[in-house]
């Protein structure tokens, strides 16, 4: 019985496309059911592990009321690995992250995990004020900044005054090529996401400016695109991380749950996590 099904901007706008540009993606079809990451309760099995009545998630759940399905658990995943094993963060050395997107749902994981796991500053890059708000007094960043308002170089500098060490990137485009600019030599650059250019006939990840470029290379800064499918076998040592957290209310999630909430969420209307409401 699928209860709940989580949807994320970045890959679903790739599934609408005949070619996703990612070897782990396969465009939607019509004649099939949409699916996504998803939480639903055993209504009945002959696997032995799983009772009726247990909880359950999937990475590729049917937008049905009931389904046939193997038990995988696949939570978001992305944020933690991506911190981990591209972002290179070391504690007590006073590094800087920034993260766009930093009100959806990889990236308010994201920015959390970096104040975890020992960064300094944290700064998140969103579309409202009131995401900026939300960031800063409920997830613990240490600011917020709307890109939507004034010059976003400028906030960069006024509030990453010693550099930017990491960036988690989810939407490439001009934002990025406004945080990679500022950056310290030996920075790390986690290519989440590009959701700014998914609607462009461009390569995936896409081709930066000659000057974002030149930056890069000059400064001998690292951008490597990351896969959460490719570190499967450190999935249940996350797992155990993050409900640890959650557990322990050191991490916050957000979530934005709705009835059929697709459209909305294209149009970025939501905060952390959306998740859709298929049935009770």
């Amino acid at each position: 019985d699928c209860r709940f099904s989580n949807r994320d901007g970045d890959k679903e706008r790739c599934r609408m496309n005949d070619d996703t540009g990612a070897d782990y993606l396969l465009p939607w079809r019509l004649e099939e059911c949409v699916d996504g990451d998803g939480v639903g309760v055993v209504e009945a099995s002959k696997n032995q592990a799983l009772s009726v009545g247990a909880i359950v998630t999937s990475f590729n759940w049917p937008w049905q009321t009931y389904n046939v399905m193997d038990a995988v658990g696949m939570p978001d995943l992305t944020a933690l690995l991506g911190v981990r094993e591209k972002g290179h963060v070391t504690p007590e050395t006073h590094q800087t992250m920034v993260i766009s997107g930093a009100a959806r749902a990889f990236g308010s994981i994201a920015g959390q995990i970096g104040r975890l796991d020992g960064c300094e500053r944290v700064v998140g890059i969103c579309g409202s004020d009131q995401k900026c708000q939300t960031l800063v007094t409920e997830l613990g960043f240490t600011a917020g900044l709307n890109y939507k308002k004034g010059d976003i170089s400028s906030a960069l500098r006024e509030h990453c005054p010693a550099g930017i060490d990491i960036y988690f990137d989810n939407v490439g485009g001009p934002i990025s090529d406004a945080v990679i600019s500022p950056m310290n030599p030996g920075g790390d650059v986690i290519l989440c996401g590009q959701i700014s250019q998914y609607n462009k006939d461009v390569p995936y990840p896409p081709p930066l400016s000659e000057d974002t470029q030149e930056t890069l290379h000059h400064k001998n800064i690292t951008r490597e695109r990351f896969v959460v499918l490719n570190y499967m076998e450190k999935h249940e040592e996350g797992l155990m991380q993050l409900s640890h957290w959650v557990k322990t209310g050191q991490k916050k999630v957000l979530e934005t749950v709705v009835n059929g909430a697709f459209c909305f969420m294209m149009t970025v209307g939501n905060k952390g996590k959306q998740v859709v409401k298929i049935s009770d």
